[in-house]
């Protein structure tokens, strides 16, 4: 076990990633650790908390989790995906530098896979109960029980309103979405944790956060006496959240609750606090980064503004507009859906209007003040 050296300014390499790559301040941070945790080896980020990190079959290639000291052994915060490699990883963790460890609990942040993944395969493996918002489990078992949804004519008819293409919407329904059956079976039975909970690990005391927009009622952890917050996905150093419009909700606004959940964090939140974040590495600059991040969707708005000026766009004309690189089904999927949550954002301000169009597809344009 290594233990990594204290506070220090560290500026690193930039990197693309899965989600989108954001340098307004990411060398403007305080990286207190310079480097991440190497395959098989766990980390302390600050006494009594460990780290870990496994490796994902993506573009962005890491899930970090996190062991906070609890009676008699560690909860757990996140899994990792449900993978034979990440089974592979736990079982080298477990037979090294963990060897004999007792977990507590499984905590889990949101329903996405690289964080739930496994959490039945552990809480049956250690006897112990998971802990999650409602909306994580729920989210979960809708995917478990219903891998198919996205490959069906209502989901599949949004994505060509919406200007995808036929062979595209094939590749988006199913290999860009195959990521989500990467979950163990659940267990039956969990415990739920909301916003405004205090939650006791080991000597320390919890608060329970929510934030929405990358997940729904995703859970983040704040340990005020000890300037520690466990951000999940919400907020990360040098790249921003996907954050994206749900096949099930096609008129939803995420960026409007992603932003507003960045404005309730830092009201909430001390600024010197440690973040110890679902990616990358753990950092100091809570609120600077909470600007940078509101500052980037702001950017990104304006340039779908600037493209829908001259003349309408539909969602999938204005993803080229955000990510001009060349992108995988797996990224293509996230890319459509951030490009489809900034337009519904952008409707829901009245910036801009849905306008009419022959072909049955839905174009956007600027709203000048003379639109109706």
């Amino acid at each position: 076990m290594t233990a990594l050296p204290m506070r220090r300014r560290v500026h690193l390499q930039r990197a693309g990633n899965a989600m989108t790559t954001d340098h307004a301040t990411a060398d403007d941070l305080e990286y207190p650790f310079p480097k991440p945790p190497a395959p098989g080896q766990v980390v302390q980020v600050a006494p009594g908390v460990l780290a870990i990190r496994l490796s994902l079959p993506f573009r962005l290639d890491h899930v970090n989790l996190y062991l906070i000291e609890d009676d008699s052994g560690y909860a757990l915060v996140d899994t990792g995906l449900a993978t034979d490699c990440s089974r592979a990883e736990w079982e080298m963790l477990l037979a090294g530098p963990l060897s004999g460890i007792r977990l507590t609990r499984v905590i889990v942040s949101h329903s996405h896979p690289d964080h739930i993944g496994l959490a039945g395969w552990l809480c049956r493996r250690f006897e112990v109960d998971l802990l999650t918002s409602q909306t994580t489990w729920l989210t979960c078992q809708h995917i478990s029980l219903s891998p198919g949804a996205l490959d069906t004519l209502p989901y599949r008819s949004i994505f060509k309103r919406h200007g995808l293409d036929g062979p595209t919407t094939d590749i988006v329904v199913t290999q860009g979405h195959r990521y989500l059956a990467m979950v163990e079976e659940l267990p039956p039975t969990f415990t739920r944790i909301v916003a405004g909970d205090a939650l006791r690990i080991g000597g320390r005391d919890f608060q329970v956060l929510s934030g929405d927009g990358h997940a729904a009622e995703q859970v983040m952890l704040y340990c005020a006496a000890d300037r520690l917050f466990l951000a999940a996905d919400q907020v990360l150093a040098k790249i921003t959240p996907n954050v994206s419009v749900w096949a099930a909700d096609p008129d939803g606004d995420p960026l409007a609750l992603y932003l507003r959940s960045l404005a309730a964090l830092r009201s909430q939140v001390a600024e010197d606090v440690l973040v110890l974040p679902g990616h990358q590495l753990p950092f100091y600059g809570l609120h600077r980064r909470c600007d940078a991040l509101h500052a980037h969707h702001e950017h990104r708005c304006q340039l779908i503004e600037q493209a829908c000026a001259s003349e309408p766009h539909s969602v999938a004309e204005l993803v080229p507009v955000l990510f001009p690189r060349q992108l995988d089904p797996h990224q293509l999927g996230f890319a459509f859906s951030e490009a489809h949550a900034h337009v519904n954002y952008l409707i829901g301000q009245k910036r801009l209007y849905w306008a009419e169009s022959k072909d049955g597809r839905k174009r956007a344009i600027l709203r000048d003040g003379s639109a109706s």
